[in-house]
């Protein structure tokens, strides 16, 4: 072979290559992508794990949806709850409250977490009685954003909601319909994106900035080895952490699962806290 074809051959070998790179990065990327997130891993090193002080009462008697109530002090006055008696068997935990150790009723064992551990709390204390029309979690601020009525009225949204409706396609339902306001931005950085570490050490107050940065390693602490975000892969969700859930779904995870991830939030391990 003369030198002058060799040498136009290997340029064109890599002009290929450069081509192929370049089509190759450019391409969308499936969003198919599944992790074995379906089963909880997660392993606490606490010698002793909270007592029962979550139950609601008479729940194993309604036939009524539970209605369960992550609230603190702050939210206000809960009496707009207690009209909706008449459609739900309400349960309601404020988590800044005192505690009391003559009682085992509607206790978290922290104000840690946000919402979340008053609702894996119902889930762990009343794992068996969990109503066969199943659970509707909200917050316990009547009027706020995340609340998907016309005029952000939260008794308004429950007291038209039909749960068993809601729960027949798949036995789940957020109470966000907005998707317009309440989908996490298409144009966020994916959560393992290096950027998002850089701004959390840069911008420590940055709390979405800190949460983006800590969410890999969490899921790996949750999850197992076999769930890591690489640099590419996003975590998007309809918010905002209201939604009904039947009993079956409840179910398809062991009540041992729950008890994990809340304890996931109460181990000092740099989970998310409120009592900070």
């Amino acid at each position: 072979m003369r030198r002058t074809t060799r040498k136009a051959l290997t340029h064109l070998f890599l002009f290929g290559c450069a081509l192929f790179s370049i089509i190759y990065l450019t391409h969308p990327q499936s969003n198919s992508k599944y992790f074995a997130w379906n089963k909880v891993r997660y392993e606490t090193s606490a010698a002793i794990l909270p007592e029962l002080r979550g139950i609601c009462p008479d729940l194993a008697k309604t036939s009524k949806p539970a209605l369960v109530v992550g609230r603190v002090s702050s939210d206000g006055d809960p009496e707009w709850l207690h009209a909706l008696g008449k459609l739900y068997h309400v349960c309601i935990y404020t988590a800044d409250a005192p505690t009391d150790a003559t009682s085992t009723y509607l206790q978290v064992p922290a104000n840690r977490g946000h919402e979340a551990m008053a609702y894996l709390t119902f889930l762990i204390d009343n794992y068996d009685n969990i109503p066969a029309a199943g659970a509707v979690f909200v917050h316990g601020s009547r009027r706020a954003w995340h609340n998907d009525s016309p005029d952000y009225d939260n008794a308004a949204l429950l007291a038209a909601l039909n749960v068993s409706v809601a729960l027949e396609p798949w036995g789940y339902h957020n109470l966000r319909c907005d998707w317009s306001l309440s989908m996490c931005p298409a144009s966020m950085k994916p959560q393992g994106h290096f950027e998002n570490s850089a701004q959390a050490v840069i911008s420590p107050w940055d709390a979405r900035a800190s949460s983006d940065a800590a969410l890999p390693g969490a899921f790996v602490k949750l999850f197992g080895g076999a769930v890591k975000l690489g640099s590419s892969d996003a975590v998007r969700a309809q918010c905002c952490a209201q939604f009904v859930v039947a009993r079956e779904q409840i179910w398809q995870h062991y009540r041992d699962e729950y008890v994990a991830l809340r304890q996931w939030l109460l181990d000092d391990d740099g989970a998310p806290r409120d009592d900070q």
